[in-house]
């Protein structure tokens, strides 16, 4: 399969112009920076010439960060945040440039920020299953979730190991959801997640990693315009193994997947050394890192890219992106939570839709 020259992450084809139906977007924890930097990126819809949107949760809550947050950008001679309550998704393209549309998702309690309250995690619940259920019925473009607190979650039943696995649930049987992280200039994705070092290390197989690389592959294709997608496999040991004198994982597990991914016209390097494939130069040879681990994945992404790093899920029927970050209780209710990876997880959306809405005739 032929090597497209284009810089690393940048895909060589471009989007449709347009998307069909605005992007869900849900409230996250309450008691977080969700509804903030949802109001921060509505505001900054021109800027960053985002796709309508619309969010899932209490209109009260909502007006109430607007107003704080409206006070604060007057004493700077800002624009001010306004609120558009809708009663269906469709009525959001009408009203975006007027204000940022909110679907209702009414709380139970009056969140205080910083402090988590069970009482309001079946809202939170309700929002994701919302927009779930919007975009399955074609009354949304694509979901971006803001983040979830699961310790709260947990206490009340919530029987998902995280977010993406409640999303998967959801959408039904037969899907497994695969982990993208993505910043200007990277992506990568964790063969295993959230699993401790020498639970992941026992945990990894060939398998494993095939049918997350030829998921990753897939969606590169289709939804990001990445043709052919150009993937490069890391190693796990210190310089790949140093042909089986470090470890053996290299020969015995990651070369047979690599053997089988060529076989199946997957255009693919590896295993590289984790520590020499992240730096500039290595980043324009692929369009996407396969890791081994949690922290090999993200560590590179953070660093390059912090405050506008993005989660995508691939594998799904629908389309989901999320800031990579979490509830931030600590500045929550403050003014201070960038909003930059919640715009980039909107972008992302938009382009992602943008992609799917391709004629079938138009080849991908």
């Amino acid at each position: 399969m032929a090597t497209a020259q284009r810089p690393g992450s940048q895909p060589p084809n471009p989007p449709p112009p347009a998307i069909r139906a605005p992007i869900a977007m849900t409230m996250g924890e309450p008691s977080g920076i969700g509804v903030e930097i949802a109001l921060k990126a509505w505001s900054r819809r021109v800027i960053y010439d985002l796709p309508p949107f619309y969010l899932i949760a209490d209109p009260n809550l909502v007006r109430e960060e607007a107003v704080v947050l409206g006070k604060a950008r007057a004493s700077t001679r800002g624009a001010a945040f306004k609120v558009i309550e809708i009663a269906a998704p469709a009525e959001s393209i009408d009203h975006f440039e007027h204000g940022l549309p909110v679907l209702c998702q009414p709380l139970a309690a009056k969140p205080v920020p910083g402090v988590l309250d069970k009482a309001n995690a079946a809202a939170v619940l309700g929002a994701i299953e919302a927009a779930v259920h919007h975009v399955r019925t074609g009354q949304a473009a694509a979901i971006v979730t803001n983040p979830i607190q699961k310790s709260v979650l947990h206490e009340t039943g919530f029987e998902h190991p995280g977010h993406t696995e409640y999303l998967a649930a959801l959408c039904g049987d037969g899907h497994l959801p695969v982990m993208l992280l993505s910043c200007p200039g990277l992506k990568t994705v964790p063969v295993t997640i959230h699993l401790a070092l020498e639970d992941a290390i026992a945990a990894l197989t060939t398998e494993m990693i095939v049918e997350r690389a030829l998921i990753t592959a897939k969606a590169l294709d289709q939804d990001f315009g990445f043709r052919p997608p150009r993937l490069a496999i890391a190693g796990l040991n210190p310089h790949a193994g140093e042909a089986g004198n470090m470890g053996r994982e290299e020969t015995e597990i990651i070369q047979p997947a690599i053997d089988q991914l060529r076989a199946r016209g997957i255009s693919v390097v590896g295993p590289m050394a984790p520590d020499s494939m992240f730096h500039e130069a290595a980043r324009k040879t692929y369009d996407v890192a396969i890791c081994m681990y949690h922290d090999q994945a993200l560590i590179p992404v953070k660093t390059l890219g912090f405050e506008n790093g993005i989660n995508v899920t691939l594998g799904l029927p629908i389309i989901r992106t999320s800031p990579d970050h979490g509830t931030a209780l600590d500045i929550a209710g403050k003014g201070q939570a960038n909003s930059l990876s919640l715009i980039s997880a909107v972008a992302y959306a938009g382009r992602i839709a943008r992609y799917r809405a391709r004629a079938p005739q138009d080849p991908i």
